[in-house]
């Protein structure tokens, strides 16, 4: 069997491509470990939120204010009920107050009476319990009046429905003359402000991730258009996969919902526009990874 000898120059060529191919892996390395990525990029929609519009108070529609479409600022007059039956309740309410107060009135006259004729013996002590016991109920009597008398006006201004924030009306649902129920919904708001975006973050990098953490939001019409915002809200409960799987392979699969609060001033983003959210990683989070 033929032997291979080398010289003493072959031997210094040899170690010199080893220790070159060495040197290039690990540049190769180092280069790729200074080079990871400064940015996450996710993608998700801007979230429809809904609000259901209704009354507090059972009643006959009167008056729809707006059609589907239409954008409703925050506390727009949005509906009105028929008010005639609330307005004779507060009317009711009223009168007996006034009837109570009359009575209060007399039985404090009376009593007054009764005290200066007490010294003299003009009265018993019981007539004068008697007296003291009427005024006192009198009293508890305008208390009641008095409470139902607001309660008569709150359910005034509850014919009255609002615009909670602002939005568009996504549906119409009842039409003037309908007789309703209480908190049945007549309109279907969609809420345009505050804006969130919801988006998902796999279990990798849910530790590069925080509350308050900025982010940068675009979509696909304005390209280059950066909206800001920043994180609000991280699931604790991940989706997609059981929470209970533990396997290494398979934790890479979990993904964690995101809630990414978005300044929106020219209402350029839409509910249920698709965006892309691109987060500035740490320098300290990606060394430690």
């Amino acid at each position: 069997m033929k032997k291979w000898v080398f010289s003493r120059k072959q031997y210094v060529c040899i170690g010199a491509v080893i220790a070159s191919f060495f040197s290039v892996f690990a540049g190769f390395v180092l280069f790729h470990a200074n080079h990871k990525p400064h940015h996450l990029i996710l993608y998700g929609n801007v979230d429809v939120r809904l609000v259901d519009i209704g009354f507090r108070v059972p009643g006959l529609v009167n008056a729809l204010f707006f059609e589907e479409g239409d954008k409703v600022p925050k506390g727009a007059l949005m509906a009105t009920l028929d008010r005639t039956p609330y307005d004779d309740e507060v009317n009711r309410a009223k009168a007996y107050v006034e009837a109570v107060k009359v009575k209060l009135d007399n039985a404090e006259v009376l009593l007054k009476r009764r005290l200066e004729l007490i010294s003299v013996g003009g009265v018993s002590q019981e007539d004068l319990d008697d007296v003291k016991t009427r005024r006192d109920t009198l009293k508890a009597d305008l208390l009641q009046a008095e409470a139902q008398l607001r309660i008569a006006m709150d359910n005034l201004s509850y014919t009255n429905a609002y615009a909670p924030t602002d939005g568009v009306i996504l549906t119409r649902v009842r039409e003037p003359g309908t007789a309703l129920q209480a908190h049945s919904p007549v309109l279907t708001l969609s809420v345009s402000s505050p804006v969130w975006v919801r988006a998902y973050v796999n279990e990798p990098h849910l530790g590069e991730i925080y509350y308050g953490m900025s982010a940068k939001v675009y979509t696909d019409y304005k390209k280059g258009v950066a909206y800001t915002g920043k994180i609000g809200f991280i699931s604790p409960i991940a989706e997609f996969t059981p929470k209970t799987v533990e396997t290494t392979e398979l934790r890479t699969d979990l993904v964690y919902r995101l809630r990414v609060y978005v300044d929106n001033p020219d209402q350029g983003l839409v509910q249920g526009m698709p965006v892309t959210v691109k987060l500035k990683l740490k320098k300290e989070a990606q060394e430690n990874r």
